[in-house]
């Protein structure tokens, strides 16, 4: 389903980036040549881009500008990034503490310990589109909110692979002031700045 979306000097959109996607609109890498980008889904012009980035495997709100400025503010630690993660295994009160105080991760093959975030348990997931994952009978999952201000590589998945508790499911659900709200995988939104 392609949407065609007009764009004015400085144009700002939402988006529900869906699993199995890239963050990008076009393919310069050979390696990644039959991936599916946000140009499959909207007909966007070029000096669309995208703001910061969603792995393939993760999924919710990208934002979408023409304004580099715009870009800017977002991607800095001004900024909070939330995030819906579902963890393979019942993650425990300590275990939510060693997040919110900050793990070590390998960055650019570098240690890097995190900035302390806010991270709670999430009782109800009712507002996250519903995906299969993997059958119950391997084994229990939790539900965790993680805030963060900074993005680096693939962070979030580090951080719970690193108190053992690997990401299953990663789905940002809000960016600033920003929220995915009620839009599905695939929909865009015209927002104001």
């Amino acid at each position: 389903m392609l949407c065609n979306v007009v764009v004015n000097e400085n144009s700002y959109f939402k988006i529900y980036k869906p699993y199995g996607y890239l963050s990008q609109f076009i393919n310069n890498q050979n390696k990644r040549r039959n991936k599916k980008l946000l140009s499959d889904l909207f007909d966007l012009p070029e000096q669309v881009m995208a703001v910061g980035r969603l792995d393939e495997k993760s999924e919710g709100l990208l934002l979408l500008t023409t304004d580099g400025k715009f870009s800017n503010l977002i991607t800095s630690s001004k900024t909070e990034k939330e995030y819906h993660v579902m963890v393979d295994g019942l993650i425990t009160k300590d275990d939510i503490e060693k997040l919110k105080i900050g793990v070590e991760i390998s960055v650019n093959g570098k240690p890097y310990l995190t900035k302390a975030c806010d991270v709670e348990l999430l009782k109800d997931t009712s507002h996250i589109t519903e995906r299969f994952v993997r059958d119950d009978k391997h084994g229990s999952t939790s539900w965790i909110k993680m805030v963060l201000t900074e993005g680096k590589f693939r962070q979030v998945r580090k951080m719970t692979a690193k108190i053992g508790f690997p990401t299953l499911r990663l789905v940002r659900v809000r960016i600033g002031s920003y929220n995915l709200g009620n839009m599905k995988p695939g929909a865009i939104e015209i927002i104001n700045y």
